[in-house]
């Protein structure tokens, strides 16, 4: 399945369009960071891996734009544990 993840600055929070539902990650941004502060994928569309996709795609464009990350979002928390390759996106 193809994801697409937009940034959604007015709403503050990356989306995926899925099926006529919307998944997203939200977010708070300050200067130079972005705080993941939840993520929710509907009911319908649990258990396809959205959640995994949209969680790259976030971290990828967040990567692009130098930016650092406060994962408090349990389910990014979890994504980075299992991910080593974004640790360098991660706000010590």
């Amino acid at each position: 399945m193809e994801i697409e993840v937009k940034n959604n600055t007015d709403q503050h929070r990356f989306e995926a369009e899925v099926a006529g539902k919307t998944a997203f990650i939200e977010y708070e941004a300050s200067p130079g960071q972005i705080k993941l502060l939840h993520t929710e994928v509907p009911k319908e569309l649990g258990g396809q891996g959205i959640a995994g996709t949209m969680t790259k795609q976030a971290l990828e464009q967040i990567a692009a734009q130098n930016l650092k990350v406060t994962p408090l979002c349990p389910y990014v928390k979890a994504y980075l544990k299992k991910h080593p390759e974004y640790d360098f996106l991660v706000k010590k």
